[in-house]
């Protein structure tokens, strides 16, 4: 972990991680009750570290769980948009909200149709969330990022990329034959959670090293490169066996012992406490 610094700043994932089985903040990954993510959220607050709430949700999703926890930064939309203070930033490049909002620019582009008819049977929308999205087009399936990327760039959507967001629950029968299903976020190339994260502890001020994230997912462990300490719940690497191998290019990152509110409690009180007792 890094050396002995006040911490000021944590950034948490939702789906996977502060959430457990239903979404629920107040339930684990197994569907028991668990007030660990709430006492995690309490321990942060109590120590005047601020919490940023990072998630590939729609902005008014992201916007009230911010709320409820009395915080008034958020990023949402797999790092596209960070509101600060209730002020806007768009981390989108050339597409931006406008007579057509981005997730329409996407659309007309041809570009997530292109997808769903090349990766049928391992592609679909995630429906019923797909809709009213502001920027990403969110799928649900199974493939590789890198290579989706690889044709986008060939098809001339080179200014798009493939958001690997973790494991989701929900399928259609279409892709029954999956062995597991994740959460894909289809967005401009220059959005990404690590730069929003970036971007709002710059805003701020805070060094690096006075802050830490929490995550599941490819996505959000990028965020480790922004972050004093990285910690990725235990749940992340139950079906993707090869995130150890992406965790080794992190020196920062670790995992926790416990999924979802548990782990992020741990995660909280770890780096807390480490950074007290040094």
């Amino acid at each position: 972990m890094s050396p002995a610094v006040r911490k000021r700043c944590v950034y948490i994932d939702l789906d996977g991680t502060l959430l457990g089985r239903g979404a629920s903040l107040l339930h684990d990954g197994e569907g028991a009750v668990s007030i660990d993510g709430i006492r995690a959220v309490q321990a942060c607050l109590r120590a005047d570290v601020e919490v940023v709430l990072m998630s590939g949700r729609r902005r008014a999703q992201v916007f009230e769980d911010a709320r409820l926890l009395g915080q008034r930064s958020f990023i949402f939309e797999a790092g596209a948009c960070v509101v600060l203070d209730g002020e806007e930033h768009w981390l989108t490049g050339d597409l931006l909200p406008g007579e057509l909002s981005i997730a329409e620019q996407i659309e007309r582009s041809g570009a997530p149709a292109l997808l769903l008819e090349r990766y049928a049977g391992r592609l679909e929308y995630h429906d019923p969330w797909h809709v009213e999205r502001e920027v990403s087009h969110l799928f649900r399936g199974l493939v590789e990022a890198r290579e989706v990327d690889e044709l986008l760039a060939e098809r001339g959507h080179a200014n798009l990329r493939l958001v690997d967001n973790g494991a989701v629950s929900r399928r259609s029968e279409a892709l029954a034959e999956l062995p597991h299903v994740r959460g894909y976020h289809l967005v401009p190339s220059g959005a990404s959670k690590a730069t929003a994260v970036a971007f709002h502890s710059r805003a701020r001020g805070y060094e690096r090293e006075e802050t830490f994230a929490v995550g599941d997912s490819r996505e959000d462990l990028a965020c480790a490169a922004e972050v004093g300490d990285f910690w990725l719940v235990a749940n992340a690497l139950a079906h993707d066996a090869t995130m150890v191998e992406a965790l080794a290019a992190h020196p920062n990152a670790r995992v926790t012992a416990s999924g979802h509110g548990h782990g992020v409690y741990e995660a909280v009180v770890g780096t807390l406490m480490g950074a007290e007792a040094r």
